[in-house]
């Protein structure tokens, strides 16, 4: 079953698209392993997740680790760190 994923900011800006939906293969469990697979589609990809440590992740608008299983998820959003004051 596809998952819809949202990227924000400079993930957004580096794959080039704002959101898509993708169908993941069996081995992608959590958002660590999502990360992970996302980074092997390509150079856009490659170059937004070259650091995957740094990237936050939401399921269904509830911030969450990397070791976030995502079965059941709805959408899943990616951006970069945040800052602000």
């Amino acid at each position: 079953m596809p998952v819809r994923l949202v990227y924000f900011a400079w993930i957004r800006e580096r794959i080039g698209k704002r959101d898509e939906e993708l169908a993941l293969p069996a081995s992608v469990v959590t958002v660590g392993d999502l990360i992970a697979h996302l980074a092997t589609l390509g150079e856009d990809y490659a170059a937004a997740f070259e650091v995957p440590k740094v990237i936050r992740a939401a399921i269904d608008e509830e911030l969450v680790e990397h070791d976030e299983p995502i079965a059941g998820a709805r959408e899943i959003g990616l951006f970069p760190p945040m800052t602000g004051g």
